[in-house]
């Protein structure tokens, strides 16, 4: 069992952006901007382009409401979506709000404190509950 597998299911804690059956979003611990978030299967895949294409569409579908809760939540020109990673084996996608191409880089990490995560989350589950 990955960690993800393991923070979808509760076994860790996490900063909940959002959730369905068969996904889960949560801020990046090490996060490279403010709300970048994570966004993975709740089902064990290694690599994204491995999963059936039913299962990344939808997991698009649900990346993509993500997207537009943390846009709404924290005004951005864009959400940028990053697939990399190879330190967990477990198919993830970054949404990151850019105002510029800059703002998306991985050498360069912020810091956030945990009430200020947790008030990151819940604004994004806000809104992402709200998209409906």
């Amino acid at each position: 069992m990955t960690i993800f597998s393991k923070i979808a299911a509760g076994d860790i804690p996490s900063y909940k952006c959002a959730e369905s059956e068969k996904f889960y979003a949560f801020l990046d611990i090490n996060p490279v901007a403010k709300a970048h978030t994570l966004v993975i299967p709740r089902k064990e895949v290694d690599y994204i382009f491995d999963m059936e294409d039913d299962d990344l569409a939808e997991f698009q579908l649900f990346a993509k409401k993500v997207a537009r809760a943390l846009k709404t939540a924290f005004p951005c020109k864009k959400v940028a979506q990053i697939v990399l990673g190879l330190e967990v084996n477990h198919a993830h996608i970054h949404l990151i709000p850019m105002n510029s191409e800059g703002d998306v880089d991985f050498k360069k990490h912020i810091e956030v404190s945990p009430e200020e995560q947790q008030g990151i989350a819940n604004k994004i589950f806000e809104e992402f509950k709200r998209l409906g």
